[in-house]
Parts: C-alpha cells; structure tokens; sequence
C-alpha cells in the first residue's frame, strides 16, 4: 500500500506558525515508521511542506532514514531565471519525482495565469518530472484552464481540491468543476486531505465523505485515484489509522483490482516508484 501524500518538518516557528497548536513540533523519518507500523502502508510520497530548495535536501536526506519514502515531490521556482539548471539536478536525483507549488488561495495571475510560471511547467516533463496541483474548489476554473495548457504533462490534484465539507450541504459547484477538470486525461487525483476540510465540527467518517467520494470517484474512475493521508498535517482532526479505515470503508464495495488502483497501482505507476 502507497500513502502518497505526507509530509515532514523539523519545526520552527518563523516557517511552520501555519500550523495547528497540537502540530508545533517536530515530525521527522522515525516518527513516520513509528506511525506506519502495522497499518500494512509500505511505500510513501513525501511532499514538501516549505517553499525552498532547502526543502529537497531535507527531504533527501529524512528519505536515507527510512526504507518507507519511496518518492518525493519537491519544490523549484519555477518562474526564476536559471530554472532549467535547478531542475536538472532535481531530476537527477533518484527520489525526486514531482514538483509542487502552493497555489492554493493565491491570486490568477500569480501562478496559475502566469506566463512566466507556465514555462516552468513545460520543462517538467522533459525531465521525467511530475506536478502537483494544490487549489481550493473555487480555483477550479483557472485550474482547469492551467491543466488545458499542459496536455502532455502527469498532473495530479491534490486533495480533492479541497471542498468544504458539511454534513448538512454539499458544494454542487465543486462537484460541477471537478468534473469538468477531471475530463483532462493526464490528470489524476489524490484521495487525501478531506479531514482538515471539514467546516462543521462533524466526526470524520465514510458517511460524512461518501458522497464527495463518489464524486471524485465517477469524475476519475479508480485508476486515475490514489489514496493519501496528508500525514501528520490530518492529525488535527483524525489519527492516521481511523482515515486508513474510512478509506477503507469507502472503496469496500469496488472490485479488488479497482482498490489496488486506489492503493498502490496508481501511485507507483504516476510516481514510477
């Protein structure tokens, strides 16, 4: 089983006052094997959680601690004169698979209406480089318009575009827009995040989520859907185990070979790990 999508940080307050009270420390490797243990999870990607190239180093070398981080999704400016060079050593290093930008709540034309941002984006996947795409449901629209633009490259959404969940509303528009990104074939989908996307205080279960499930479900089909934890990041709201088990839950009535796309296949094969 793939998790493809956690994190890790040796925490500072000047770079991680994001985060929630209960967050405010350190989670490095071992507590990351620690967590792992006995959940039948044996492979991760770990995404990075700063926006420096100090970041790929660190996660480089968390990556020599443990067996268990079989990818990793970095971070270059990709906007920057000299981004060819930076991206080049990047893809030449064997666990760097991805790159990401945090987009999400930035504004149109910073990033993902951005020219100069755009021709960053092209030279990934000459390099054999993938990209994670992070936005809020109402950036779905220019988000789409972004994946329009690159055809050819593996993308893939993170966190469902996180929809605001509630248990007593569901975000028609969201559903309206993942849709519509999600006819884009080169792009794909991480299952992961929805617990910190809960607006209401209800307990995260396969109940609440099943239907934003289903969505992204009949957008993507199951094998363009990979599981993610967004580990220790979902620890505010639900311990590892108990999303394992409503993911779980949640595919429990898909084919064997529909939930070994969700858990591993699609993963190792976007991720080439």
């Amino acid at each position: 089983m793939i998790d493809s999508h956690q994190h890790l940080w040796n925490y500072t307050e000047a770079e991680f006052s994001w985060l929630d009270a209960s967050l405010r420390k350190s989670f490095l490797a071992d507590d990351l094997e620690k967590t792992l243990n006995g959940t039948g999870v044996t492979g991760t990607i770990a995404v990075q959680a700063r926006c420096s190239l100090e970041e790929n180093d660190f996660l480089i070398a968390q990556a020599e601690q443990t067996s268990l981080i079989k990818g990793i999704v970095g971070w270059a400016d990709l906007t920057a004169e000299g981004t060819e060079e930076t991206l080049d050593h990047l893809a030449a290093q064997p666990l760097i698979k991805g790159i990401r930008e945090i987009t999400q709540g930035t504004e149109d034309d910073q990033f993902l209406a951005n020219d100069a941002f755009h021709r960053g984006v092209d030279l990934l996947g000459a390099r054999g480089l993938t990209y994670d795409l992070l936005i809020f449901e109402n950036q779905l629209e220019v988000a789409d318009a972004f994946v329009t633009r690159h055809p050819n490259l593996p993308i893939i959404l993170d966190h469902c575009a996180k929809p605001s969940i509630r248990h007593d509303a569901f975000p028609e528009d969201w559903a309206t827009g993942l849709k519509k990104i999600a006819k884009h074939e080169n792009l794909l989908c991480k299952l992961s995040g929805l617990p910190t996307e809960i607006r209401d205080g209800s307990e995260c279960t396969a109940e609440l989520l099943r239907p934003y499930f289903d969505t992204v479900l009949e957008a993507f089909g199951p094998s363009r859907i990979m599981f993610g934890s967004d580990w220790p990041v979902s620890l505010g709201v639900t311990p590892y185990q108990s999303w394992l088990e409503t993911i779980t839950a949640l595919v429990s009535e898909l084919s064997k070979d529909e939930q070994d796309f969700i858990f591993q296949k699609t993963a190792t094969v976007f991720y080439q790990v």
